[in-house]
């Protein structure tokens, strides 16, 4: 009986790490598949996010990284119109949101677009929406204080998700600090990588 009770026991072992080797090979091969599509689809996204918030351009924008931050910077018939920035804040109700926000060379925001957010939909999730971002537009957060109005700033925050609201300013705030400590006095940044978009 100890016999049958040790072979079966030992069938059951192999039988488990058999499936569990399976398993692996099967989720790495589909991660093999889905990993070059994945990247391609957000690289897209990305450079949809800087013709949608970056000022009217037509060079081909170069990033940089700065500040764990991605800096483009964009220019008109040879002339700097301004920068489109990938922000991020890890303060939102999910965790964590990425932005890519778009100055004018005096750090006058033009346009934000949400990259990627995990929000409460129908509560956070309305930072993707007008209502919510176009208040920040033609705002410089040199002058313009951006807080949510229950903490003394400017920001009509989103009813019920307060959290989120705060979330979007510290992202968007983040990426004006760093704009103004690396344009703001004409720093002279290494480029590490480059962009295939062309601007209207």
């Amino acid at each position: 009986m100890a016999k049958k009770l040790d072979s079966t026991l030992k069938n059951m072992i192999l039988s488990l790490a058999f499936i569990s080797m399976v398993m692996s090979a099967a989720l790495g091969y589909v991660y093999l598949l889905t990993k070059d599509p994945i990247l391609e689809t957000a690289k897209k996204a990305e450079n949809n996010a800087i013709m949608e918030v970056a000022p009217s351009f037509d060079n081909t924008p170069v990033a940089k990284e700065i500040d764990g931050l991605t800096f483009y910077e964009v220019s008109k018939e040879g002339q700097t119109a301004g920068y489109a920035v990938k922000t991020f804040t890890e303060k939102a109700f999910s965790g964590r949101f990425d932005l890519m926000v778009g100055f004018f060379n005096d750090g006058t925001i033009n346009q934000i677009a949400v990259l990627d957010q995990k929000e409460t939909p129908g509560l956070g999730n309305k930072i993707m929406e007008p209502k919510f971002k176009d208040q920040f537009l033609n705002k410089n957060p040199g002058t313009w204080k951006m807080q949510v109005r229950k903490d003394g700033g400017e920001v009509d925050a989103i009813s019920a998700a307060t959290i989120s609201s705060r979330a979007f300013c510290d992202a968007v705030q983040k990426a004006y600090d760093s704009f103004i400590k690396n344009y703001g006095n004409n720093s002279n940044i290494t480029a590490s990588a480059d962009s295939t978009i062309k601007g209207e």
